[in-house]
């Protein structure tokens, strides 16, 4: 592989720091796990409990736990306890400091969230591995008092790895923005001239001036760069093409296959979505709409692919400088940016633009011009979810959004881009993306 890896295009930006991860895949069988409700008594103990199991996979899990406070006054401090019965093991946590031994888990209030007022509750959650069997903990105490167990949890979202944009700037050839699609040449609206129509909520305008500021304070060559999510639907005239990096030895089958290229097709284009208003797109934005195609998979090994017909180009045994299974470089945009693909098998019409990298065991996301990296069985737990949160957060970060690991803007703090903070698309997410292409369309002619 060349050395303008999809890893070594990172040193331009800050790199990647690891938090706590979101999990938030599909529900177990029946819905959740959840201990059950108790028929009465749950009002006189000194404090109640449910507890979920949000998602679940092959050895690992993820678990949610809500504590309301019974006892009529307001607690300065907390510290939740409960027991696994089955060796469950907690990994990591979140809105709480979390610690096992043996078999006791225990949770107290970080600097935060330590009062609990009369009637308030908190909700924790963490990661945690299993084997064999995962029943739910049958008793809590909070402070030392025994609670109730009442229903499952509504879960808590959980602080999702993020990167900041990872982009490739002198890592890469010097992009040209208008290398186009022959195949769908007519695809994209002429630019027209437009007024500005910059009219946020009242409420996000200065949070919005603060973190156009900032980006323009951090970002190296934040108007030299040319190879944003932007840059590339304009390219393509509104088509994206995919390369899916099967980084597993989980076998695929065809039908698997075919639900993650129609995921793909979904999750990207709620980003799209939150460009549009009444049937356009925001301030001339050519695109209500983004057709994705998966050009090609790439494998260690064929035989994990278990179909045979040929949709989709297979590419075996074409690996990284670390060993990932990766698509052919000379068809990749992140290569190529001048759009030439004359050295790529099929051309133009098996490039791609971005590469969904699913890793075995990967905790997290990293997301940047090249793509998108989220763990493989996390991904497939979550096809039929209604947003993919760590997907969506990279993907935001291909379009130019920055991370909020240090600080976050005035009056706003849950929104996508602020990992942990919310498990959808947001209005102060939507308007972060319109204020990212308000300050570069001009480069497209609009």
């Amino acid at each position: 592989m060349s050395s303008r890896s999809s890893v070594d295009h990172r040193r331009h930006r800050r790199f990647l720091r690891p938090l706590p991860v979101a999990l938030a895949g599909v529900l177990v069988a029946g819905g959740v796990a959840a201990v059950p409700l108790l028929a009465n008594g749950a009002s006189a103990a000194a404090c109640s409990v449910s507890y979920q199991v949000t998602t679940q996979w092959g050895d690992g899990f993820e678990g949610a736990v809500a504590v309301t406070d019974n006892r009529g006054k307001a607690l300065d401090s907390w510290k939740l306890s409960f027991s696994f019965g089955a060796g469950q093991k907690v990994s990591r946590g979140w809105n709480g400091k979390w610690k096992q031994s043996g078999k006791k888990v225990t949770v107290t209030n970080t600097a935060t969230n330590g009062t609990l007022a009369a009637g308030g509750s908190v909700s924790v959650g963490f990661l945690a591995s299993w084997k064999g069997t995962n029943p739910a903990p049958t008793s809590f105490k909070l402070n030392g008092k025994k609670c109730a167990v009442t229903g499952p949890a509504t879960p808590t979202p959980s602080a999702s790895v993020g990167v900041t944009p990872t982009f490739s700037e002198s890592a890469s050839p010097t992009p040209t923005a208008t290398a186009t699609s022959k195949a769908s040449a007519s695809a994209t609206p002429t630019p027209e001239a437009v007024a500005d129509e910059w009219n946020p909520p009242s409420n996000l305008v200065k949070p919005l001036d603060e973190v156009w500021n900032h980006v323009e304070s951090t970002y190296s060559d934040l108007y030299g760069f040319k190879n944003y999510g932007w840059d590339q639907l304009i390219a393509t005239k509104g088509t994206l093409n995919y390369c899916v990096r099967w980084d597993s030895d989980t076998p695929v089958t065809a039908t698997t296959r075919d639900r993650i290229h129609t995921t793909l097709q979904t999750q990207f284009n709620k980003w799209i979505h939150a460009m549009v208003d009444d049937g356009k797109g925001f301030s001339a934005f050519p695109y209500t709409d983004v057709k994705v195609n998966v050009v090609g998979w790439a494998v260690k090994d064929r035989s994990t692919l278990q179909w045979s017909d040929d949709s989709v180009k297979v590419y075996a045994g074409v690996l990284d400088d670390s060993g990932a299974p990766q698509c052919a470089p000379d068809c990749g945009r992140f290569f190529h940016q001048d759009g030439d693909y004359s050295q790529c098998p099929g051309k133009e019409a098996e490039h791609y633009d971005e590469s969904l990298w699913l890793t075995k065991g990967f905790e997290g996301g990293a997301g940047g011009d090249w793509g998108q990296r989220v763990g493989q069985e996390y991904f497939v737990g979550a096809l039929d979810q209604e947003d993919i949160h760590i997907y969506l957060h990279e993907v935001g970060h291909t379009f130019g959004l920055d991370d909020f690991y240090d600080w976050t803007p005035t009056g706003v703090s849950n929104f996508i881009m602020n990992a942990g903070s919310a498990t959808e698309i947001t209005t102060f997410d939507q308007w972060m993306l319109r204020d990212f292409w308000r300050h570069l369309k001009n480069r497209y002619g609009y």
